[in-house]
């Protein structure tokens, strides 16, 4: 059915890169979802009524707020898809992050308020009548949220949005407590023992627990995460392509909402070179960075001594010195003023986030490093951490 439906409403179904595109996937799940949520709620719903059971009645619960779930994933994809304005001149993007958050916290919400409806059960069991007709309805619904599931899964994947992901995890959830419901509902009429309380205890901490996962990762891009290792690696690959750039550093990616992405970066160039043309070239690369990579950059240029051997080779044996520390720190922006009483040398080390020292203490090893290559440096460090 979401084939048929991507088919018939999104002519350039593959343009995942566009907003409008985008939106309009997000559009046809969360409409399919308030579709499909809704008819699994009045089956459960008679069904619960019939067999007198909490589980069923607490399940069918779930499938409406489901509902209410997807109401807001087609909300979240319309607002997110609203173009560039004076409020917000990155757009709308990081709507969507916010959506799939609101998600995140009603499963939470439910699975709370099923673990306190089963305690009571647990406290004060009441009987349950067995009925082939809930069994059927229980079973159908397993297979509709595992259909749910996968759809979600799938456009989620290909759109790279964590509102489906989150909606996706939501019907695992679903699959995994109707199916712990039917099991109750099975038992309770052919052994008559009645597990409906405890049942309903389980899948209140699956769910709860599978709400807070959700909500941590729908939480991390809005909080600034770190960038895919694969994504900053081809950054680099493509801007050291040109011939003019011996080296970049400070590359910062800043995420406004899936497919809304801007780099800053600094690009080392050679001091020596005509500034007229590095800077045609840095043109050249940013234009490049938008049709191969889909992100905006704004480059610095950052002239280096690339022809003064003194510096180059002290720049070398420094680098050297602080791989002692730890081999992957690496340095930038190396250089040195000439004094009449002693030498400043000016870097920036690029240490890990979770490095054994602190700043303080790696400035002062470094600097006492660096003495021993002569007495008379002075080191001047500035301390950035790795991007991945």
């Amino acid at each position: 059915m979401i084939t048929f439906l991507t088919k018939l409403f999104i002519k350039d179904a593959d343009n995942v890169s566009s907003p409008e595109v985008r939106g309009l996937y997000g559009s046809i799940c969360g409409a399919l979802g308030i579709f499909l949520n809704v008819i699994l709620f009045f089956g459960k719903l008679f069904a619960g009524i019939i067999t007198g059971s909490v589980a069923i009645v607490a399940d069918a619960a779930n499938n409406l707020t489901d509902a209410g779930s997807s109401v807001v994933t087609l909300i979240g994809f319309k607002l997110s898809t609203q173009k560039p304005d004076k409020s917000h001149p990155f757009g709308h993007g990081r709507i969507e992050y916010i959506t799939g958050f609101i998600i995140s916290v009603i499963i939470m919400i439910v699975g709370f308020e099923l673990g306190k409806t089963s305690l009571d059960k647990i406290i004060s069991p009441e009987p349950i009548e067995f009925s082939l007709v809930s069994v059927i309805i229980l079973a159908a619904s397993v297979l509709v949220k595992l259909y749910m599931m996968l759809y979600n899964r799938k456009i989620g994947k290909k759109i790279d949005s964590t509102a489906l992901h989150a909606v996706a995890s939501d019907s695992l959830n679903d699959c995994v407590a109707t199916s712990v419901v039917l099991i109750s509902t099975v038992v309770a009429g052919i052994c008559h023992i009645n597990i409906d309380g405890w049942c309903g205890a389980l899948v209140a901490i699956f769910i709860m627990y599978s709400g807070f996962m959700a909500a941590r990762d729908t939480l991390s891009p809005l909080l600034g995460q770190r960038p895919d290792s694969e994504f900053v690696k081809s950054i680099e690959k493509l801007v050291l392509s040109y011939d003019d750039v011996v080296g970049i550093h400070d590359l910062i990616v800043h995420n406004y909402g899936p497919g809304r992405v801007m780099i800053t970066l600094h690009a080392e160039v050679s001091s020596k070179a005509d500034i007229c043309h590095v800077h045609d070239t840095i043109d050249n690369i940013e234009q490049h960075l938008i049709r191969e990579l889909g992100c905006d950059a704004v480059i610095h240029m950052d002239p280096i001594a690339v022809e003064d051997e003194k510096t180059a080779e002290l720049k070398y044996k420094v680098s050297e010195l602080v791989k002692a520390l730890d081999p992957s720190i690496t340095i930038h922006d190396f250089r040195m003023v000439v004094g009449p009483t002693h030498t400043n040398i000016i870097f920036d080390m690029v240490v890990p986030y979770d490095f054994r020292m602190s700043d303080d203490e790696i400035k002062e090893e470094t600097a006492r490093l660096v003495k021993i290559l002569d007495e008379c440096y002075n080191v001047v460090i500035k301390i950035d951490k790795m991007m991945v």
